[in-house]
């Protein structure tokens, strides 16, 4: 059965998902990409981008599962860019440049309208204004058998646990603590909600944790 997941989501050891700031130099918050210093490395991170070599060990394991057997994405506003408000214009087409690295259809949360914009390697971004369970019911739709991938920034995994849309969490813990930023745990109730560790494995870079209901 299809399942809604968060996977490959770094949070530092005192629960933030991003640092503070975010901007066009900082797209991750200030020290954000400390959080993903495991990724990196990773054969699965480097072919993402269209270059060879990368680790092949627990770490790329856990990054090639963060990326297959999705049939669709669903990301906040913040994740796609650092445009705020209404859209100025249609410049702005996201962080990754022409060929995003998701190839499958990409739902992004936002509350102002914008036409669809397709991109190389079968990745379309469609902007949903109705909220997260249209986008849910959406990005479903088109994913068919797949699973479908809540892919961030920190406020929109909260939304959909706090909705009790999630199945499964992975979350990358880095040997990193921001102190401030984006927490992704505060006021959340993870047993409450249903979820358990199923899988915990350490490496030099993160502590990897899986959650399921």
């Amino acid at each position: 059965m299809a399942k809604v997941r968060v996977a490959g989501f770094s949070i530092s050891i005192d629960g933030f998902g991003a640092g503070p700031e975010q901007s066009m130099q900082d797209p991750l918050g200030k020290r954000g990409m400390e959080l993903h210093q495991w990724a990196f490395g990773t054969r699965t991170f480097q072919k993402m981008f269209g270059k060879e070599g990368g680790s092949q060990e627990v770490d790329d394991d856990y990054a090639k599962r963060a990326m297959a057997g999705f049939g669709a994405f669903i990301l906040g506003r913040n994740m796609f860019g650092p445009v705020r408000g209404d859209w100025p214009d249609e410049s702005w087409k996201g962080w990754w440049g022409d060929n995003p690295p998701y190839h499958v259809p990409t739902f992004i949360l936002t509350h102002y309208p914008r036409e669809p914009i397709v991109m190389e390697g079968g990745t379309t971004f469609y902007f949903v204004t109705e909220g997260i369970e249209v986008a849910l019911e959406q990005a479903k739709t088109v994913a068919g058998e797949q699973n479908v991938k809540i892919g961030g920034g920190v406020s929109t995994v909260r939304q959909y646990l706090q909705a009790g849309l999630v199945d499964e969490l992975h979350f990358a813990v880095a040997p990193v603590v921001l102190g401030r930023g984006e927490a992704m745990f505060a006021g959340i109730d993870l047993p409450g909600l249903g979820f358990r560790v199923v899988e915990h494995v350490a490496t030099d870079l993160a502590t990897h944790i899986v959650l399921a209901r």
